[in-house]
């Protein structure tokens, strides 16, 4: 099951119906067809400043990388562990 992809665009309009027009989560998320789950991202998301999402993401990004690296050191440590 694909999941449906939405323009950076299209997720800002969204939050500002919420913000800035005092539309619900709800209504929107229904008018749109989208996930109210979705909807609360976006707008957690897009409600701050473009530079401090820009320092979140790359936190995330990092974090990702980190985490990947942490599970590839830590299945070499028990393959040389039974060795």
């Amino acid at each position: 099951m694909s999941r449906q992809r939405y323009t950076e665009e299209f997720k800002i309009q969204a939050v500002k119906q919420v913000t800035e027009q005092g539309h619900s989560m709800t209504s929107v998320a229904e008018r749109l067809g989208v996930s109210y789950k979705s909807i609360h991202d976006w707008v957690k998301r897009y409600s701050k400043p473009a530079k401090q999402r820009q320092v979140d993401d790359a936190q995330s990004d990092e974090i990702r990388r980190l985490k990947a690296e942490l599970k590839r050191v830590t299945m070499e440590r028990d393959i040389l562990k039974e060795a």
